[in-house]
């Protein structure tokens, strides 16, 4: 004998205390409470989707003491639904009904009415495949689809051997469970696009950074080539001399670019956010400039989308690169500062300042060229200064964005 509560409502997220009006089961019947902790356990985890459904085909298999059970996903066409996994089914079942199109049989009607649907196998399923369930001992089959905000993203199945319907708190359990999983397909699916969306946002920002340094470092050295095997067949020795001089200048320079570019899509910004990343990169500066690298944060709060954290990340990243390369700087100081509501970065140095610099007029670098590029996606401007003191400061200004308040 079986005795249990009506229950009121699982799906929703309500709060495990409500579970207690869930339902209190007794005899063989695996308790509800016990599902709802299985089901909060698995939500929280970081367990693949395909094992959390399988997880919950075993529950639903317990719960309803079925014979067999199978759970199907959408495929990415929208066309045909894909078996996951099953269980109690023969190898030769599984593998006919590996995939089935989206209209077919019971899993048809529950998809397109977006209820769950149950009704005899030999009525039901497709031809070649009803009497391989029937010699199971599968005569009832309940469709339960996986939906979520109108869209169904697969679909439980759940053979009986016998003709009885599900009790009612059953089949209201079923439901909240596939709207649980419906909601986590959903999410592994938006996870997936943006992954997607981010991988070709990276490789757009790798081309245009290949573009505007190293290629164009090449393509100058390629017009000198030309000029010089031109100065060769003269019988030129000064110009010669002269090009093969800025050809050696070009290829250290891309040498130099490329290797920059491995460095700068080596590193990653530090997942806790912008500070804590800066404060690592300062810490990092420091061994490799042989210098000291100090990083003040005096801004109440930095509240920065992620794509504005990697321009400022970046910008800072090659400002540092500069300093080691070419300033001979002591003592590099670091500031993010919030004031007049626009952010203010500075990286001042003590090296030898812009007119001593081996490399001439810093405002054509192509480093710098990318700097002001991403300065201008923040929509700030950069400039490059001598100090008095000695040594140059870079300035990165940019707004804050609505509701960001300065330290007062």
């Amino acid at each position: 004998m079986e005795t249990y509560i009506p229950i009121n409502a699982i799906a929703g997220g309500r709060a495990a205390a409500e579970a207690a009006d869930v339902a209190v089961m007794t005899g063989d019947r695996l308790p509800v409470i016990e599902v709802l902790a299985e089901i909060a356990s698995s939500m929280s985890s970081d367990a693949d989707t395909e094992q959390m459904l399988m997880r919950f085909l075993e529950i639903m298999v317990r719960i309803s003491r079925a014979k067999a059970g199978a759970v199907r996903v959408l495929t990415a066409d929208g066309a045909h639904l894909r078996m996951v996994g099953s269980l109690g089914l023969s190898p030769a079942l599984v593998e006919k009904e590996r995939y089935v199109p989206l209209e077919c049989g019971i899993c048809g009607k529950a998809t397109l009415s977006q209820t769950s649907q149950s009704d005899s196998v030999m009525e039901v399923c497709q031809k070649q495949v009803r009497h391989i369930y029937f010699a199971q001992q599968c005569s009832t089959v309940y469709a339960v689809p996986l939906r979520y905000k109108g869209k169904v993203l697969g679909v439980y199945n759940i053979f009986l051997d016998n003709p009885a319907p599900l009790p009612e708190d059953i089949r209201y359990l079923f439901n909240s469970i596939s709207e649980h999983l419906g909601m986590a397909l959903e999410n592994t699916r938006l996870t997936r696009e943006n992954m997607r969306i981010s991988l070709m946002n990276e490789r757009t920002m790798l081309a245009n950074q290949i573009h505007d340094s190293l290629a164009q470092t090449l393509a100058y050295a390629k017009m000198r080539l030309s000029v010089l095997n031109e100065a060769m067949a003269d019988g030129d020795q000064e110009r010669s001399n002269r090009y093969l001089a800025d050809v050696e200048e070009a290829v250290d320079m891309a040498y130099s670019e490329l290797r920059n570019l491995i460095t700068q899509f080596r590193d990653h910004i530090d997942p806790r956010g912008l500070v804590p990343a800066l404060q690592d990169m300062a810490e990092s500066f420091s061994k490799k400039a042989n210098a000291d690298v100090d990083f003040l944060n005096v801004a109440q709060d930095v509240v920065l989308t992620p794509e504005e954290e990697i321009q400022v990340f970046h910008i800072i990243q090659e400002a540092l690169y500069n300093i080691c390369k070419h300033s001979r700087a002591r003592h590099v100081v670091v500031t993010l500062d919030l004031h007049e509501k626009q952010y203010v970065v500075n990286v001042a140095d003590d090296g030898v300042g812009l007119h001593t610099r081996p490399d001439g007029d810093v405002g054509k670098s192509f480093g710098l060229t990318i700097m002001r590029e991403r300065a201008a996606k923040l929509g700030g401007r950069l400039t490059i200064e001598s100090r008095p003191a000695g040594g140059t400061i870079v300035r990165l200004s940019f707004p804050a964005r609505q509701g960001v308040e300065e330290r007062k």
